[in-house]
Formats: structure tokens, sequence, C-alpha cells
């Protein structure tokens, strides 16, 4: 198997990982706690991992990687960090797995649909759906009747993500040419 693959495959998992701890800590500086938590800024990578699979060995190979990367994610997430003795911490598991799923398998049919678009168009516009739909899917799972302001705290995730979505055009465009060909 490829080593870029692995790579990528891996860097997937621990994308999701790291976006699962991170989204249980609000950012508590500017008044910014109801609306915006550290896991905004971790989960745009994914979509660039899938975008630029996806762009440079095509969709089958891009949703391979969503698929490892999910089992690897949702594994280190249910091994390290979820606290099965607190619903929160089991519901953001949950939450998270199914988001990222739903997600990043939108993401690459859009991608695949768009990709002889202007080279932006498509990464583009599929983080920005699946950034849409994951968001709303991830906090309306994990904190749905918790009392924790998640309608607030999904709209601010979302302005995060779209804006690290943007500025993942830069390496996007950057390492767009340095990938080759994966045999899976």
């Amino acid at each position: 198997m490829n080593k870029l693959f692995i790579l990528l495959s891996f860097l997937m998992g621990v994308v999701v990982l790291a976006s699962n701890y991170l989204v249980q800590f609000p950012i508590k500086y500017y008044g910014l706690e109801a609306i915006l938590t550290y896991g905004a800024f971790s989960y745009p990578i994914a979509f660039l991992i899938t975008d630029l699979a996806n762009r440079s060995y095509g969709k089958v190979v891009a949703k391979k990687i969503v698929y490892i990367g999910f089992a690897t994610g949702i594994s280190f997430t249910l091994l390290f960090s979820t606290n099965f003795t607190d619903l929160i911490s089991v519901r953001i598991a949950i939450g998270s797995g199914v988001a990222f799923l739903v997600a990043q398998l939108l993401d690459v049919q859009i991608f695949d649909k768009l990709r002889e678009k202007k080279w932006f168009v498509a990464p583009l516009t599929s983080s920005f759906f699946g950034s849409i739909v994951d968001t709303f899917l991830f906090f309306s799972i994990a904190f749905y009747g918790t009392g924790i302001p998640w309608v607030t705290l999904s709209l601010g995730d979302l302005a995060v993500k779209i804006i690290v979505a943007l500025i993942m055009l830069i390496p996007f465009r950057l390492l767009l040419g340095t990938l080759k060909a994966i045999k899976v």
C-alpha cells in the first residue's frame, strides 16, 4: 500500500480525534464561549485532506481515506477521549461519527461533480456544504436538549469553518502538484 495513502488516512484520523477533543472546550476570550469551540479550527483540515485526495486520485480513493480516517478517528476517540459515564462525551463521539461520515462523503460527491471547474470551485463548494452538514448534524446530536447553547455554538463554529475553508485553499493549491497517483 502506498505510504502517502496511509499518511493521508492517518492524518484524517488524527484530525477527527483532535477535533472531537477540542470541541469540548469553548473559547473563553472576548465573550466567545457561547459561540465558538476550539474544534472549529482543526476540523476543516479534514476537508483539505479529502479534497486533495479527490483531486489527485479520484473519488474512490478519497472515499477509502474517509472510511479509514473515520474508523481510526472514532476508535481513537472512543479509547482516549470518551468518558462512558458522561452522556455528553458519548453523544460527542456518536455525533462526530455520524456528522463526519455524512459530511465527508457529501464533500467527495460534490467535489467530484465540480472537478472540471476552475481549481478553487470544487474544494470551496464541497467544503462549504460539507461544513454546513457536519456542523448542524454534530451539534444537534451532541448537544440538543443538554442546556448547552448548541445553536449559537454551531453558528460560530460554522463561521470559523468557512473562514478556515477559504484559508485551506492556499495549501490545497500548493500541494496539488506534489501528489503522485495512489494505487490502492
